[in-house]
C-alpha cells in the first residue's frame, strides 16, 4: 500500500491509541470493518520495552485478547476520561476490537457508566458468549479471527441510542467537538438537563466529556499524518481559544504536551508499522 492509500485507509479511523502501535514489535495489522458499528480490529506482538504505553480517550469500548497460549485472556476496555497506563506482556501477541464511538455491543451485560474507566474481564460481562473466546485465542491467523468475531458481534447488535443521542452525536463530530451545550439545546429543542441525562443514559458519559474526546482525537489525527503542524494551527482549527488552552487540554487527556508527542512520532516509526489487510 503506497503512502497516499495508507493516509487514506487511517483518515477512515476516527479513533486512534497510539501507544498501541508503539508499543508494538513489529507490524501492527489493522482491518477496517465494513460492520457500520465497528470501528476497526488489530493485532500485534508486544515488543520487549516500552518507556509508557497509554490508553487515550476515545469514546469507544474494546474487546481485547491476549491470543498467548499458554495463559490466552480477554478484557472489556470501556472508554476512559483521561489517559491511563497499560501493560502488555513481552512476545503475547493481541488481538483487538474496537467498536464504534459510543457503540456498545449486546451482548455485554453492563451498564454504559459501568464501563467508563473500567477493563472487566469478557467472561464476566457477556453473557450467551458460545465458544468465541476459544475459538479468537486459538487462531493464530489475523484475518480468521476478524471473520469470527464479526459473525459473533453481527448476531447480537449493539444497543439502540435515542434518537436525541444520536443527533447528538452527529453534530459533535460534525464540529470536530467544538460544541457548547447552549448550541445543543437550539439543535435539538431539548433543555440541557434532558439532553445530559439522555446522553449518559446511552453512552456513560457527558456530552461534554464526548466533545473533549472527540477534540483530542482530531488533534492525534492531525498530528500523526502531519509532524511538521504547529500545535498553534491545530488550535485553530479546533475551535481552542488559544494554543495554552490547547496545550493544557491535550495534556490534561494525553499526560504528554502536543510538541511532546510530535517529537515522539519523529523519532518512532509508527506509519511504517501500520499494515492494512
Amino acid at each position: 500500500m503506497n503512502k497516499v492509500s495508507k493516509d487514506l485507509s487511517i483518515a477512515n479511523i476516527r479513533s486512534k491509541q497510539p501507544w498501541f502501535v508503539f508499543c508494538s514489535a513489529g507490524e501492527y495489522s489493522v482491518k477496517i470493518s465494513s460492520v457500520p458499528f465497528i470501528s476497526h480490529f488489530y493485532s500485534f506482538e508486544a515488543k520487549a520495552s516500552v518507556d509508557v504505553t497509554n490508553v487515550i480517550p476515545d469514546g469507544c469500548i474494546d474487546i481485547l485478547f491476549d491470543c498467548d497460549s499458554s495463559k490466552p485472556s480477554a478484557i472489556v476496555c470501556g472508554t476512559t476520561l483521561e489517559a491511563q497506563s497499560v501493560d502488555f506482556i513481552h512476545q503475547h501477541r493481541y488481538f483487538g476490537v474496537r467498536m464504534s464511538p459510543a457503540c456498545i455491543p449486546n451482548f455485554l451485560d453492563i451498564s454504559a457508566s459501568d464501563l467508563v474507566n473500567q477493563r472487566p474481564s469478557f467472561d464476566e460481562t457477556t453473557h450467551s458468549i458460545s465458544d468465541v473466546f476459544e475459538n479468537i485465542v486459538s487462531q493464530g491467523c489475523f484475518t480468521n479471527q476478524v471473520d469470527i468475531f464479526s459473525d459473533f458481534l453481527i448476531k447480537f447488535g449493539i444497543r439502540n441510542h435515542s434518537t436525541l443521542t444520536q443527533e447528538v452525536i452527529a453534530h459533535i463530530f460534525h464540529l470536530k467537538g467544538d460544541v457548547q451545550i447552549t448550541n445543543l439545546e437550539a439543535l435539538t429543542g431539548y433543555t440541557s438537563r434532558t439532553i445530559q441525562r439522555q446522553f449518559i443514559n446511552d453512552t456513560g458519559i457527558t456530552p461534554k466529556a464526548f466533545c473533549r474526546i472527540v477534540r483530542c482525537q482530531f488533534a492525534i489525527y492531525n498530528i500523526n499524518l502531519n509532524t511538521e503542524i504547529k500545535p498553534s494551527d491545530i488550535a485553530y482549527n479546533l475551535g481552542f481559544y488559544d494554543q495554552s488552552h490547547f496545550s493544557r487540554e491535550f495534556k490534561s487527556l494525553l499526560k504528554t504536551t502536543p510538541n511532546s508527542y510530535i517529537n515522539h512520532l519523529k523519532n518512532s516509526t509508527y506509519l511504517e508499522k501500520i499494515r492494512f489487510h
